[in-house]
C-alpha cells in the first residue's frame, strides 16, 4: 500500500543514524525521499525523519553541530511534521542519563531517558505494543503486531498532561520489557517510535505509510 499523492520526506543526516534504511523503507512506503543536512531543504520538506543510534549525549551534540535542534524547532512551531526513530525519539525528551551522567535533550517533552529496568539489556528484538487509543500512527495494524527494538534505555514515566479542552492530549503507546517505557508518541506535529519501523517487515512498512499519508 502507498499513499496516493507523492510526499517529499527528508531523513535528516547529523550522522547518527541508519539512514539508507530509512530511506529505501520510505521509498516502498510511496514518499520521495532525499538524505541531507541541508537547512532549506530540511525546513522545506513535507516530512523530516531524525534517526539515531548510539549514545545519547553523541546524538545531541551531533544533532546541534548540523543545526538540527533548530530546524526541528523552527518546523514543529509552524506544524510542519517531523518524526524521531529511535535515539532519534529520545532526544525529543528533556533528558538523557547516561553512566550517571545528565544530558539535556530536546526538551519537546518532560521526561528522563534512563536505563531499561529488565534482567536482559539491551533489549533487542521483535516485541508488541499497547497502541494509544485512536492512534493514526498503528492505524489498519493487529493488535499481536511485532516490531523490531534495539536499545538500552527508555522513558519509563510520561509526565505530560494536557489540561487544555481545545488542545489534544498526546497518543502514548506502550510497550514491555522488564517495566513498561514508551514505546511511541503522537503529539500534533511531533511522531515518535523508539523501536525501528525500517526494520520491522510489513508492519513496520504499515507505519510509516500511515505517518506519509497525513503528510
Amino acid at each position: 500500500m502507498t499513499v496516493s499523492a507523492t510526499k517529499r520526506v527528508v531523513v535528516f543526516d547529523y550522522g547518527f543514524g541508519n539512514v539508507r534504511s530509512a530511506e529505501r523503507a520510505l521509498a516502498r512506503a510511496g514518499a520521495e525521499v532525499e538524505i541531507t543536512r541541508d537547512f532549506d531543504t530540511a525546513m522545506n520538506a513535507d516530512g523530516l525523519l531524525v534517526p539515531g543510534v548510539g549514545a545519547f549525549a553523541a546524538c545531541m551534540k551531533g544533532l546541534k553541530e548540523a543545526r538540527g535542534d533548530w530546524i526541528i524547532d523552527r518546523r514543529l512551531s509552524g506544524g510542519r511534521p517531523v518524526m524521531g526513530i529511535c535515539v532519534g525519539m529520545q532526544i525529543l525528551f528533556a533528558h538523557g542519563i547516561e553512566h550517571g551522567v545528565e544530558t539535556e535533550g530536546m526538551d519537546e517533552w518532560p521526561g528522563s531517558v534512563e536505563p531499561l529496568q529488565a534482567d536482559i539489556v539491551p533489549h533487542m528484538g521483535w516485541n508488541t505494543v499497547d497502541a494509544a487509543t485512536g492512534s493514526e500512527l498503528f492505524a489498519g495494524l493487529d493488535a499481536d503486531a511485532r516490531f523490531y527494538f534495539v536499545h538500552s534505555y527508555a522513558v519509563h514515566d510520561w509526565s505530560l498532561q494536557v489540561d487544555n479542552p481545545v488542545m489534544r492530549a498526546p497518543k502514548v503507546t506502550w510497550s514491555t520489557h522488564g517495566k513498561p517505557f514508551v514505546a511511541a508518541v503522537e503529539n500534533g506535529a511531533l511522531w515518535a517510535t523508539q523501536f525501528h519501523p525500517e526494520k520491522s517487515g510489513d508492519a513496520g512498512a504499515q507505519l510509516l505509510t500511515n505517518w506519509i499519508g497525513t503528510l
